[in-house]
């Protein structure tokens, strides 16, 4: 029986997926198998000897300390592309928000409740509230993963002249581009050409504040700004400090911070909706929780963000799952020391990502606990899992 833990409401439809006659979901359980986790901050939780395995029922992995779980062979899984549509729907929204002072506009009728004539105020009133349209307008997407290639393709449909930066881009997300969209060689080119920017990155040390008094002075003159990924893409002072000025006709972030809120009208503070959907909750949950299962039952890793994805076909009698650090000649001595066992390697798939990597072996005949002692000695050794 496994043990999973559930650190926030998981959606019915995920937790389903988990067969009550091999697994008992719980929100107090005290050493689970694996956790299952939305927001909650586990960064000053202290993690069981047990714990495997923690999905995050979304894409982004900031409330999770992800470098410590590698080192304790701990797998943490995300769920890119599952709320994709959902964030791409509320950017499309965010870039007609950023064009049409539609926030105003309703805060001024809701300031005149009760009033009679406002109908005829309003005609007088409405220019307050003019803005301008994006057909024709040019759109710079930086990041062009799951949900950038979905809003590019959303914004060149309704007649905008889309342009996408990402160095990291996958053959899988090219694909789905439409030939269309115009490739960016840098940020800059972006910075200096579009009349849209919507960013579509995650926070790492070398996007925090991407967006700050540097890059924005690149930008043309009443750019308008999204930023529907990570706060910490954008620094807040150099982005009032460009809207007071003019320089930034708009801002609308899903963000909020203690400085962005009612710093000016022209910046919009959405409340943190873009995967607030039920469809993208449904989604994320079914799987976060389908990962979780594979690795507890396969050992197969698909989407994490701390270890190579690896997936081989259970076929053997047993398997032999090693998390181990990407070290020289360390796949010739787990070969070498698991031989000298007597155990017979059927199949084998090694992957690294980085400092880390995940081997599995496939066995014919059975393996005792205590013959893997030796293999759990090597230095370079993290984890060792046997799946029968």
């Amino acid at each position: 029986m496994f043990n999973i833990k559930c650190l926030n409401k998981i959606a019915k439809v995920g937790t389903d997926n988990f067969d009550t006659a091999k697994y008992a979901l719980s929100d107090t359980c005290e050493n689970p198998d694996a956790i299952l986790v939305r927001s909650a901050k586990m960064h000053e939780m202290v993690f069981n000897p047990e714990l495997v395995a923690i999905g995050r029922a979304g894409a982004g992995v900031n409330n999770i300390p992800v470098d410590r779980c590698a080192e304790e062979g701990i797998v943490v899984f995300n769920t890119p592309g599952a709320n994709a549509n959902g964030v791409k729907e509320l950017a499309i929204a965010a870039l007609l928000m950023a064009s049409r002072n539609i926030v105003g506009g309703i805060e001024w009728a809701k300031a005149h409740q009760g009033e009679t004539g406002v109908a005829a105020l309003a005609e007088k009133e409405k220019s307050k509230f003019a803005g301008c349209e994006i057909e024709g307008k040019s759109l710079g997407v930086i990041g062009l993963g799951a949900i950038g290639g979905l809003v590019a393709n959303a914004a060149k449909s309704l007649g905008m002249k889309v342009y996408g930066c990402d160095p990291f881009i996958t053959v899988e997300a090219a694909w789905g581009l439409s030939r269309s969209i115009e490739k960016a060689a840098s940020y800059d080119e972006i910075f200096e050409t579009c009349d849209y920017i919507t960013l579509h990155v995650p926070a790492t040390k070398d996007t925090t504040n991407m967006i700050n008094a540097e890059s924005l002075a690149k930008m043309k003159d009443g750019v308008r700004i999204i930023n529907l990924a990570r706060a910490e893409l954008v620094d807040s002072q150099a982005m009032i400090a460009a809207v007071k000025s003019g320089k930034v006709a708009s801002y609308v972030t899903d963000f909020i911070t203690d400085e962005l809120i009612g710093a000016d009208d022209r910046i919009v503070c959405i409340p943190h909706l873009g995967a607030s959907t039920e469809e993208s909750e449904d989604k994320c949950a079914v799987m976060a929780a389908k990962e979780i299962i594979d690795y507890l039952e396969n050992g197969n890793i698909k989407n994490s963000v701390n270890f190579p994805n690896v997936q081989l076909p259970h076929s053997g009698d047993a398997r032999i799952c090693i998390m181990h650090r990407n070290v020289a000649g360390v796949l010739s001595t787990i070969s070498t020391a698991v031989a000298n066992l007597g155990i017979n390697i059927e199949n084998m798939l090694s992957r690294s990502r980085g400092d880390y990597a995940y081997t599995v072996l496939e066995i014919k005949g059975d393996v005792p606990e205590d013959s893997l002692n030796s293999l759990r000695a090597m230095d370079a050794m993290i984890r060792i899992r046997v799946i029968r």
